[in-house]
């Protein structure tokens, strides 16, 4: 996405370079700082417009919020919902050097979408029959904690409106949130994770670090980090195992 066209960047430069030619003589050789500028600001304008392009690329993945995009068991996931998850999607898939709007691509990434989407319904809803609960003492401390990413409440309110989430939606998602979360830490257990599977997982690491000419941090400086990424691979795996038996008895349609 970032790459940049050497290409057009020389036939900015020439222009620039043609238009100089029209001038005095100490216009006609400008010195190296000047080139340099030049080629910057061609650098960021390509950026800028390829940037943009993949945005308005991205954007036509999107579907109408008022559109149900799917059915679980009668509850209505919406455009709005699933395009709320499609961000999320598509800059996972970009970290991994993938392009989401190739045509492979798109693809992977509506189904992704609507996977999640799918799976989270179902979890929720057996998280409801179980007698999962948000508390509002639960829900307004969250709610605490996601107001300190503003720098005030004023800001806060104007990315709410932004999103088009009201108060009362926000709060939802959150006691959702909070429910899922309790679900998957009570119901859900995964394999533990040893001492082996942390150094194997170490030794990789620091054999691509050692192909790319850089040096990986000291074993004991990353240990406890690696054990937590592993654990969280693994209680992942066990909710999607989960996820494919509550399907069983699911009525799900997906309407897109």
């Amino acid at each position: 996405m970032k790459k940049v066209s050497y290409t057009l960047i020389a036939c900015l430069l020439s222009v620039g370079l043609a238009a100089c030619s029209s001038n005095d003589a100490k216009q006609d050789q400008p010195n190296d700082s000047a080139k340099n500028n030049e080629t910057s600001q061609a650098d960021q304008k390509e950026q800028q417009k390829q940037m943009e392009e993949m945005q308005k690329k991205l954007d036509a993945q999107k579907m109408d919020d008022k559109k149900i995009v799917a059915t679980v068991n009668k509850d209505k996931i919406t455009g709005s919902e699933y395009n709320s998850a499609l961000s999320t999607i598509q800059g996972q898939l970009q970290q991994t050097g993938q392009d989401p709007t190739s045509k492979d691509g798109a693809k992977e990434v509506k189904k992704q979408t609507i996977d999640a989407l799918v799976g989270q319904q179902l979890i929720l809803q057996d998280a409801e029959k179980k007698g999962f609960k948000a508390s509002d003492d639960q829900v307004d401390k969250q709610l605490k904690e996601e107001k300190k990413q503003f720098k005030d409440n004023a800001q806060f309110e104007e990315a709410l409106k932004q999103s088009g989430l009201t108060m009362d939606q926000l709060k939802a998602d959150i006691a959702d949130s909070i429910k899922y979360s309790q679900y998957v830490d009570k119901e859900i257990k995964a394999s533990s994770v040893s001492e082996q599977d942390v150094k194997a997982y170490y030794d990789q690491y620091a054999e691509q670090m050692k192909k790319q000419k850089q040096k990986a941090p000291a074993y004991k400086d990353i240990k406890s980090q690696i054990k937590k990424q592993l654990e969280s691979q693994e209680k992942q795996k066990e909710v999607q195992k989960e996820i494919e038996s509550l399907k069983k008895s699911a009525n799900i349609e997906i309407s897109i």
